[in-house]
């Protein structure tokens, strides 16, 4: 792509001048040799670009999407609505905003965008030669998950409703010109606060609408619970969403149900309810199904859930993915309703699948891929976006019934021309217990089998998610410095079915690690990895495991555990939600004895790693007392040790550009600095 297509881009001339002195190349690094010019460099994060969201306009010949770009000097993510032809031709800007959506006939787009009085708001843009833009909405909270009414008169979205403290004390009035400190903030909720959003005693997501030529939004739902998601039904007189709407909603655990609320009235009707979370309705063309996933109640820490269709008044629910054992997510009805095409991850790529209402399931498409169709058309043809080992994000289309995705835009091709870049080998192994585990070894450019390099096991969080076979700047990274990186799905991962992701049910951080170690030993004894540089690090639930491993193994030179949990005692109490006291067969008050034996301070006697521990201020998901906690035990047993405290940042260290680069560069700098011979492993207890 040419350069006339990037007017916001800035050349970063001396990256190194650019950072602060703490970020500058460590001398062995130098000693080394810096990069090859012909491979990726993080100078080229600043003029990396991301796309999502692609839209099929009604008549199913252009495209809409976003593209998102790093602004430099603000140090932030800016994003924009492009368009295009169905077949990838006359790709340009739009506007500024995001999330743009078709109206029913076309003639319009509405998408979300700064405005007044600020912050987000809803505007609508006339999709004619003139190309009006109007800004719809004056909201003083942002809106969400916005969605054309079907006669295109008005817009549904989802918005914060703030409530009042209606806790009244008698407080004396204050003298005048006195500087009282600031009242408390009173909090009666079991979840009062989530991760990058901060305190949520102040209120409640419900539903709106307004008028599609502007106006004052009217709120459809209200109580004391939230509604989430949005879909309208096929004749414009009702809303889909989910919720608990039930007495003492914030006690349950996994408890949803689909709701339908009047817009006309807002009333909303009792659904047919079951002990389990359901969520993600969507109703059938021709209005005669709603389709929704979801699983019956149970203790598993993780179950996929299944595929369902009802009949539009909640009667005759049925399951159409029940053998699949995978996820469905992305719900889309085929245009004829004979079913519903959905995504679903598999044993590290993702990839669409069909499901008949005869509850005959198939894979669409194939391929080491990570494919996520977001829009499908009246005549099957599907768009979405697409990434593998090689290949960044980028749109694709493809019709359904002959599914061969074609590549749409390259935005990253510029930032790639002629650059060398590492490779990926899917890897397969058996760990104990007979469970056979997937990784990936990405390996250098230039890379010689018969050299002995350094490697990096990266672990992944959640615990229940999954390593995937995209594309990934930060390893690319690695790679390009002279890594090998081990990354792979341990027990309790998803894409692998529900009985892999619950074998990890009151065992976690202990069974993984052994899967994680055989994948190290798998690679070691391919010969080409230097057994005194062995470096571990992850984030999250990686960085559980980070500080878990280290107490149990000495066979690393240095390790950073970055926004780990290291004293499940002090963290189920302390994280943004109350869900997580579920995970343990007791409640720690009752017996502490299980959430001791599985928490990693309770062996940081055993550590003679060195260890880094990189976590954000911000942290309400991992909160920085858990760094705390294991960052003094570290120093008190005089271990080597450092604490990286990441300012604007939430859960990990990498949303604000410049933090992804000081992520990478403080991971590598701790690494150069520590080579070991191996060690006999830690006895464990």
């Amino acid at each position: 792509m040419q350069q006339l297509t990037r007017p916001w881009r800035r050349v970063w001339l001396v990256a190194a001048l650019a950072l602060p002195a703490t970020l500058a190349p460590s001398s062995h690094l130098l000693a080394q040799g810096a990069p090859p010019q012909d491979r990726l460099t993080l100078a080229d994060y600043f003029n990396w670009e991301d796309v999502g969201n692609p839209a099929l306009s009604p008549d199913g010949r252009q495209v809409l999407y976003t593209r998102t770009w790093i602004d430099q000097l603000n140090d932030r993510r800016e994003s924009s609505v492009w368009i295009m032809n169905a077949d990838g031709t006359r790709n340009r800007f739009l506007v500024k905003g995001s999330d743009a959506r078709w109206s029913p006939d076309g003639t319009r787009i509405a998408y979300v965008a700064p405005g007044e009085p600020g912050g987000a708001q809803l505007w609508v843009r006339y999709m004619d030669a003139e190309g009006a833009t109007t800004q719809i909405t004056r909201l003083t909270e942002a809106p969400s998950e916005i969605e054309w009414s079907p006669d295109g008169k008005s817009i549904a979205f989802g918005m914060l409703v703030r409530q009042s403290d209606d806790w009244r004390i008698a407080m004396p009035a204050a003298p005048r010109g006195a500087k009282w400190v600031e009242p408390p903030r009173v909090v009666t909720k079991v979840r009062y606060r989530a991760d990058r959003q901060g305190f949520l005693e102040n209120g409640l997501r419900q539903l709106f609408t307004v008028p599609a030529d502007g106006g004052t939004p009217r709120q459809i739902t209200s109580g004391e619970w939230p509604a989430n998601g949005n879909s309208w039904t096929p004749d414009g007189k009702a809303l889909l969403f989910t919720s608990n709407r039930v007495a003492d909603a914030e006690y349950t655990w996994r408890q949803s149900d689909i709701y339908k609320v009047d817009v006309a009235s807002g009333t909303v009707p009792p659904p047919s309810t079951r002990s389990g979370p359901d969520g993600s309705p969507g109703p059938s063309p021709d209005g005669r199904y709603i389709a929704y996933t979801g699983y019956d109640s149970t203790d598993a820490t993780w179950k996929d859930a299944i595929l369902y269709v009802m009949d539009a008044d909640g009667s005759n629910p049925r399951a159409l993915t029940e053998k699949l054992d995978r996820s469905p997510a992305g719900m889309m009805w085929a245009p004829d309703a004979s079913g519903v095409y959905f995504n679903a991850e598999n044993e590290g790529s993702r990839h669409l699948y069909f499901a008949s209402l005869k509850g005959e399931v198939r894979q669409v498409t194939k391929g080491a891929q990570v494919l996520t169709v977001t829009d499908l058309g009246k005549s099957f043809l599907a768009v979405g976006t697409m990434s593998t080992a090689s290949r960044p994000t980028d749109i694709v289309a493809f019709d359904v019934r002959t599914p061969a995705p074609r590549w749409l835009t390259d935005v990253n091709g510029d930032v790639l021309a002629g650059k060398q870049l590492a490779t990926t080998e899917e890897v397969w192994y058996t760990s104990v217990d007979g469970y056979k585990i997937q990784g990936w070894i990405v390996k250098p450019a230039d890379f010689d089998p018969k050299k002995k390099y350094p490697l990096m096991l990266e672990i992944h969080g959640g615990p229940h998610s999954m390593y995937n076979v995209g594309f990934s700047f930060a390893r690319q990274d690695h790679a390009a410095n002279g890594y090998l990186i081990l990354y792979t799905n341990p027990r309790g991962s998803t894409g692998y079915g529900s009985a892999f992701g619950n074998a990890i049910k009151n065992a976690y951080p202990g069974k993984d690690y052994d899967d994680l170690m055989a994948g190290v030993d798998t690679v070691i004894n391919r010969g080409y990895v230097d057994r005194n540089r062995l470096y571990v690090f992850g984030c999250s639930g990686g960085g559980v495991l980070t500080s878990w491993i280290v107490g149990h193994t000495n066979r690393f030179a240095a390790a950073s555990a970055n926004c780990p949990v290291t004293n499940w005692l002090s963290f189920v109490g302390t994280t943004d939600g109350s869900s997580w006291y579920y995970n343990f067969a007791k409640y720690p008050w009752d017996d502490p004895s299980e959430h001791l034996k599985r928490s990693p301070l309770m062996y940081v006697g055993n550590v003679q790693t060195p260890t880094m521990l990189m976590t954000g201020v911000n942290d309400l998901r991992t909160p920085m007392g858990q760094t705390e906690e294991y960052y003094e035990a570290l120093k008190i047993r005089k271990v080597p040790t450092a604490m990286i405290r990441f300012n604007n940042e939430w859960h990990g260290t990498s949303s604000t550009p410049s933090n992804f680069l000081r992520t990478q560069l403080y991971l590598r700098s701790w690494f150069e600095k520590y080579t070991q011979p191996p060690a006999a492993k830690v006895t464990q207890e």
